[in-house]
């Protein structure tokens, strides 16, 4: 009768708190995941869209830097939103509207995204950080350069370019947006060294540049003038923008100095840039709902969406517990039943639980099957051991009723059976001890022929009792490495065996040969052979393949068992080949010596 288990402690309480468990996991790591997704996707599209965002303020401002107004900006708007999948609006600074690519007149945002100008751009730091204004390079003005003076910059940057490469300076053309060309080094190799290539034109301004210049530096000095700062000529501005005087030094001079070069510069190039203006940018679907709401009923949503995912987790599990515990169960009744020799349990499915119904089975047939292995066994023990014992005991009787006298004769009868009787238990012994995995060897190098030439003087007596001719074949060179008491134990088994089954005239030959990584011992007899459907079971304990000889003459059935059990410790393999009336061949292999 099946035990009462806990309901805590049964497989479907098991199952059911492991999947409600895993089911949580899932959801709490699904719902995890989701938010760090839908978490990563908003500041992705929020990244875009400030890059976005960027990207139309700097187009927009380069279109100002090289616009008198904003007169034609309409279609790169329109390109803009496009793109962008924005709406954009361009507005004067008294938010009068310039152009807007939204399709119909409706309100701004309430806060303009950036301002627009060329002028006084934002100059940012590489961490982003707001550090003040500057003019857009773009903003070129008067300084642009027309095409003649531009092709003849052109031809000398090339011809100077030409002169560094023969100097092994590989150098570039860079035009700026004035159209002056610049020689910059084809890789980051620091400034270059144009000494012997310089001839001077490149760095000298143009014609429209000189006028540009003269221009700006009539403003500057105004300016410096207004803020009593000394001028002297040694102040002049280069073509790149920069100033040059040996006579002021100090820092607050400079500084002076320079906000005069940019306020000239902006005034300067007021009339060649299109005015201020604002710039207003918003989503083109401006109905769009938030990404992610978690409202009171999002909220009972995800609730009931989790109770319903733990309620199928629960059934689902709760019917494959079910049907995995009912075979189980019946595996248990089937293993506590006590005083059936052989108990089955029907195989219903092909998975895991199938494969251990199958294999309990088996299990039980097995079972069964030693068991009668084991009664027969001890039967043939008890017959083994009783026929000695009778023997003995009958002539002991004898003794002690006086019928005859203990004569030598007597003893040596006693003797023969007190010797057999101990052979079967040595041999019982032996088996014994190979079955539990204690069976010992001493393995030594020894010779092959050697052990086979002992094997057959041990044995000679017998033969020529029996009429039989012994002989050995092996060469004196083949060599392994085994137990010498052990190994000629089972040889020994064997020739016993052979000459029991010769009859007189007969030969048992004992050979040895290597092939290979083995060593072949083979012992062939001329006697009666083995029956084809007896060969598989001359290695079984007690078995014998004439039933009715005496086991005197038949021996005990232990030997061909003890050696199959020697040879295995060794490591090697015996096996058997017979020709009935014709001969039987035991062939035993071991390992070579390397």
């Amino acid at each position: 009768m099946t035990s009462r288990i806990p309901l805590r402690h049964t497989l479907l309480a098991r199952l059911l708190a492991t999947s409600v468990l895993i089911a949580m996991c899932s959801i709490a790591a699904t719902t995890w995941f989701a938010v760090r997704i839908t978490t990563r996707a908003i500041e992705q599209e929020q990244g875009q869209v400030l890059a976005d965002d960027a990207a139309i303020q700097d187009e927009l401002t380069g279109y100002a830097a090289t616009h008198a107004d904003w007169s034609g900006v309409g279609p790169v708007l329109d390109r803009l939103a496009r793109r962008t999948d924005q709406r954009i609006a361009l507005t004067t600074e008294a938010h009068r509207v310039i152009a807007d690519t939204a399709a119909e007149a409706t309100a701004l945002p309430r806060r303009a995204s950036a301002a627009i100008d060329p002028l006084r751009a934002e100059s940012a730091s590489g961490t982003g950080r707001v550090e003040g204004y500057r003019i857009d390079p773009r903003a070129v003005g008067p300084y642009r350069l027309p095409a003649e003076e531009r092709s003849a910059l052109h031809k000398i940057a090339k011809k100077m370019s030409l002169c560094l490469r023969d100097f092994r300076i590989d150098v570039r053309v860079a035009e700026s947006s004035s159209g002056r060309p610049s020689l910059e080094p084809a890789q980051d190799d620091g400034p270059l060294d144009m000494a012997e290539c310089d001839y001077g034109e490149l760095s000298e301004p143009t014609a429209t540049e000189e006028r540009a210049l003269k221009r700006l530096d009539t403003l500057v000095k105004q300016c410096l003038a207004e803020q009593e700062l000394p001028v002297t000529e040694i102040f002049r501005i280069q073509p790149d923008l920069t100033w040059v005087s040996k006579e002021i030094t100090d820092q607050k001079s400079k500084k002076a100095v320079d906000e005069c070069v940019d306020d000239s510069r902006r005034t300067q190039l007021d009339p060649y840039v299109a005015p201020p203006a604002l710039l207003y940018l918003a989503s083109a679907d401006a109905d769009t709902a938030p990404l992610f709401d978690l409202s009171k009923g999002n909220t009972v949503r995800l609730v009931g969406v989790t109770g319903a995912v733990l309620a199928l987790t629960v059934a689902v599990t709760a019917a494959v517990a079910i049907r995995l515990v009912r075979p189980l169960r019946a595996l248990t009744d089937a293993a506590q039943r006590s005083g059936e020799e052989y108990v089955t349990v029907p195989v219903t499915t092909r998975d895991e639980t199938g494969y251990l119904a199958a294999a309990f089975n088996d299990l039980s047939e097995r079972r069964s099957r030693i068991e009668a292995q084991r009664k027969a066994m001890v039967s043939d023990i008890a017959h083994e051991l009783r026929t000695p014992l009778t023997t003995m005991r009958g002539w002991l009787e004898i003794a002690d009723d006086g019928i005859v006298s203990p004569d030598p004769e007597f003893v040596r009868s006693l003797l023969e059976e007190a010797v057999l009787l101990q052979r079967i238990v040595d041999d019982l012994q032996v088996l014994a001890a190979a079955d539990a995995g204690e069976l010992r060897i001493h393995p030594e190098p020894l010779r092959v022929a050697d052990v086979l030439s002992q094997v057959a003087a041990a044995h000679q007596a017998q033969a020529a009792a029996s009429g039989v001719t012994l002989q050995v074949h092996a060469a004196a060179d083949v060599e392994l490495t085994a137990d010498p008491v052990r190994l000629r134990q089972a040889v020994g088994n064997l020739v016993a065996n052979a000459v029991q089954h010769t009859p007189a005239g007969g030969f048992v030959t004992l050979a040895a040969h290597r092939g290979g990584d083995t060593v072949t011992l083979q012992v062939t007899d001329t006697g009666t052979g083995i029956a084809p459907d007896d060969l598989p079971r001359v290695f079984d304990r007690f078995w014998r393949a004439e039933k009715s000889r005496s086991r005197r003459t038949g021996g005990s059935g232990l030997g061909l068992p003890i050696v199959r059990k020697l040879t295995e410790a060794h490591g090697g393999t015996v096996g058997a080949e017979s020709t009935p009336g014709v001969r039987t061949v035991f062939t035993i292999e071991m390992p070579a010596d390397e």
